[in-house]
């Protein structure tokens, strides 16, 4: 009936032979899929937040920085927050130090169709609402 096969890790490059040769214009996506980088640094702590089908809110823990060290912005299909943060702490002697406040870098992948619609930094919690892009053709219209 099928002639499906049972691919293992060892035959990956076959499989991807396969499938690349039979398929035009998936090369970014591919790539996408394979350069892929998770980071392994889980600072600043984040929740990703599904409101609905079209719309997302990314929270982003941020304790003791300031509007002005924070800096947020989209580039080639990523999403980026950045913190800088000065060491004008280095003086003072800690019994304990319990929060990190330290530089950091984070970036999130976004698909074509998300875009990012508010930013918000209140009380050391900087919220980005995200959505997607909804085609004229896909939205509900009701005639009646």
């Amino acid at each position: 009936m099928t002639n499906l096969a049972r691919y293992t890790a060892a035959d990956l490059p076959a499989l991807m032979d396969r499938i690349t040769r039979n398929s035009i214009g998936m090369d970014e996506y591919f790539d996408r899929l394979f350069n892929f980088h998770e980071t392994t640094n889980n600072y600043p702590p984040y929740n990703l937040i599904q409101v609905n089908s079209v719309e997302s809110h990314l929270e982003i823990a941020l304790a003791g920085f300031k509007k002005d060290e924070v800096n947020v912005f989209t580039e080639y299909g990523k999403l980026f927050v950045e913190g800088k943060k000065s060491d004008t702490e280095s003086d003072k002697t800690f019994v304990h130090k319990g929060l990190a406040q330290r530089s950091f870098k984070r970036v999130w992948t976004l698909s074509d169709d998300t875009e990012v619609r508010e930013v918000t930094f209140e009380d050391g919690l900087l919220v980005i609402q995200l959505g997607k892009i909804v085609p004229e053709h896909h939205t509900r219209k009701t005639y009646l």
